[in-house]
């Protein structure tokens, strides 16, 4: 399944751009890539580029592996003072032999996002146990990345 971007919008100051991927783990590094490449043509330096591309990771990696999800969706959000990353799933949990992780890799991600960010949420979206986590990245006042 090829990814579904959508326009960037620039109306009201906010830019955006949203893809859907299939909630497999070989999903996560191409979530990473694609926020990468809009972040370059976004104009933003590398450090924050690096910073997202860990970000959604962590994020897409929770969606894949803690939830039964077919598919998931990523949208960077570039407002004035902050990069909004925000990763909806389906819900549900997931079968942990299907997609477990190991033992090793378990319980670091949150803690990570927490520690990049400067705030982080999940919010129920109404569709039954679907969740949108979302984190947000400080950026200087009004400027590009």
């Amino acid at each position: 399944m090829a990814p579904r971007p959508q326009p960037q919008t620039d109306t009201d100051g906010v830019r955006r751009f949203a893809y859907e991927l299939p909630a497999l783990t070989s999903s996560v590094a191409r979530a990473r890539r694609l926020a990468e490449e809009r972040l370059i043509l976004w104009g933003c330096g590398p450090d924050i580029r690096d910073t997202v591309a860990l970000v959604v990771s962590e994020l897409v990696t929770n969606a894949v592996v803690h939830t039964a999800s077919d598919r998931f969706i990523c949208e960077l959000r570039e407002g004035e003072d902050t990069l909004r990353i925000a990763v909806r799933d389906e819900g549900g949990p997931a079968d942990p032999r299907i997609r477990d992780c190991g033992e090793d890799e378990r319980g670091r991600g949150l803690l990570i996002v927490d520690a990049l960010c400067t705030a982080w949420g999940a919010d129920r979206t109404g569709h039954g146990t679907a969740q949108v986590v979302w984190a947000e990245l400080a950026h200087g006042m009004g400027e590009t990345c």
